[in-house]
């Protein structure tokens, strides 16, 4: 007779801080409805920045199977951190005002039925990419991007309102600066606008910058904006929400694995939307199936 497998250990990391309010105990609405057969559960609060990533890696080195960041990009991106080159898999719980991997791989934005993606996982292996060694699982960009999550990064307000108000206004005020891609062979010269970089093809929030970026296919998506107007951002704003930027011909679109830009400007710069400075060398580097998360749409 088959002895029953014992429960795998699962560690759910919470921000406290991520995203809007809600009347929903996460904790409690994680120790209700878990399958106990499958998963013993464990809670803890980040309580300072890069905590998650410290969690998380001490989670994997003490053998538990998934490790759950609950919170946004942010939480998602340091608990990502803390299981590359691990064992342990990544899950996710959105609470964040973007939760743009997890709207990728098909999560619920609901609690309730994101947590059934943890009770039925389905297991398969993603890219993960880094910007001058610093790692991202959605999206990273310079540029425009790197301007506003610089100012972003200081603001008390969160949500998608405070954040359109922030992009209209310092629109007005951005100055783009020449740079040189190396890519595929190719260099390229412009004042460009934005340079993004897309592992998955939204920054969150349904902003599609690359709406053909397959996170499983081990290519980068890397899309060009150059200078634009007031009129043109006006379209970019609109492509973006309705997948219509691929079409754009203010966007170039080039696939690759690795790419170099230098800028005799410093440029501003953000990886999965939090800022990490400024630079005028950036190498952009992708790891082919270099994580393994558990979501509805990956491919086992």
């Amino acid at each position: 007779m088959t002895e029953p497998k014992s429960p795998a250990r699962v560690l759910f990391i919470l921000n406290p801080k991520s995203g809007v309010q809600s009347s929903v105990n996460v904790p409690d609405l994680i120790q209700s409805n878990i399958n106990r057969t499958l998963w013993e559960p464990e809670i803890v609060f980040t309580q300072h920045a890069g905590h998650a990533t410290e969690l998380a890696s001490a989670a994997a080195a003490g053998g538990a199977r998934l490790v759950v960041a609950v919170g946004g990009d942010g939480t998602v991106n340091e608990v990502a951190r803390g299981l590359l080159k691990t064992s342990s898999a990544l899950g996710i719980l959105p609470k964040g005002s973007g939760n743009g991997l997890a709207r990728h791989l098909g999560i619920p934005m609901v609690l309730a039925h994101a947590l059934k993606t943890i009770n039925n996982p389905t297991f398969g292996r993603i890219d993960t990419c880094s910007i001058n060694g610093h790692p991202f699982f959605c999206t990273s960009g310079i540029g425009f991007d790197g301007l506003v999550s610089s100012v972003f990064a200081k603001s008390a307000k969160r949500g998608l309102s405070s954040y359109i108000q922030l992009i209209i206004r310092e629109f007005r005020n951005f100055v783009s600066h020449s740079a040189t891609l190396q890519v595929n062979g190719k260099e390229l010269t412009a004042n460009f606008f934005v340079m993004a970089f897309a592992n998955a093809s939204q920054y969150g929030n349904n902003a599609y910058i690359a709406p053909m970026a397959n996170i499983q296919d081990g290519f980068l998506d890397v899309c060009l904006i150059r200078e634009v107007g007031i009129a043109e951002a006006i379209q970019l704003g609109y492509g973006l929400l309705t997948k219509q930027i691929a079409h754009s011909s203010l966007a170039e679109f080039h696939t690759c694995s690795t790419v170099q830009v230098k800028s005799k400007e410093a440029q501003h710069f953000h990886a999965d939307g939090e800022y990490r400075g400024q630079a005028q060398q950036f190498e952009i580097q992708l790891y082919p199936s270099s994580l393994e998360v558990v979501a509805p749409l990956v491919i086992t």
